[in-house]
């Protein structure tokens, strides 16, 4: 007996354009919802701004995940917590859908993120991104990738940038550690 894990292929739907105004909340993630979390973190990851992530992959891992979703349900952002230790996190697959730039969401995934992080006990999130920046309004700061052995055990060493990595480490401590949250 052959058992599908994943839904069929969805053909491609136009929305209608992001509005401004309309409420988003930061939840967690459903299994449904990776069906949207997928082409927007591949979109991405097709500019070379992350990693890309299979449908498969996203369904076993839909617990690490909160998205920004709209009343209709539609998907604007998604970002995930990946825990390496009792103390340790990192932020991964951080996205926001290009329409809905400009509105917040991206530090409001980060912050929610942060919040579940502090709540679990977890002292120290970090992430690795091109846009430091970002991180740096939100009270991270630069730090070396090699404070990250675990990362880069688990997950640097298959990937296709390891010899030539553009990415930057940012780290925070949570609360739990008495730093900014």
């Amino acid at each position: 007996m052959l058992i599908q894990i994943a839904p069929p292929a969805v053909e491609a739907v136009v929305l209608p354009p992001v509005d401004p105004a309309a409420p988003v909340m930061i939840r967690p993630a459903r299994i449904a919802d990776m069906l949207q979390v997928e082409p927007l973190i591949n979109d991405f990851a097709a500019q070379n701004l992350m990693l890309p992530k299979t449908r498969e992959i996203l369904v076993r891992q839909f617990r690490e995940f909160v998205v920004a979703a709209d009343d209709r349900g539609r998907v604007l952002g998604c970002g995930g917590l990946r825990i390496f230790s009792p103390t340790l996190a990192e932020i991964i697959s951080l996205a926001v859908d290009p329409a809905a730039h400009g509105l917040g969401l991206g530090g409001r995934v980060v912050e929610r993120l942060m919040e579940d992080a502090e709540t679990l006990g977890i002292t120290t999130v970090f992430a690795l991104t091109l846009r430091d920046g970002f991180f740096h309004r939100l009270g991270f700061h630069t730090v070396s990738k090699e404070m990250f052995p675990a990362k880069v055990w688990a997950d640097c060493r298959n990937c296709p940038k390891l010899h030539a990595c553009d990415e930057i480490a940012v780290m925070r401590e949570t609360a739990a550690a008495g730093g900014l949250s």
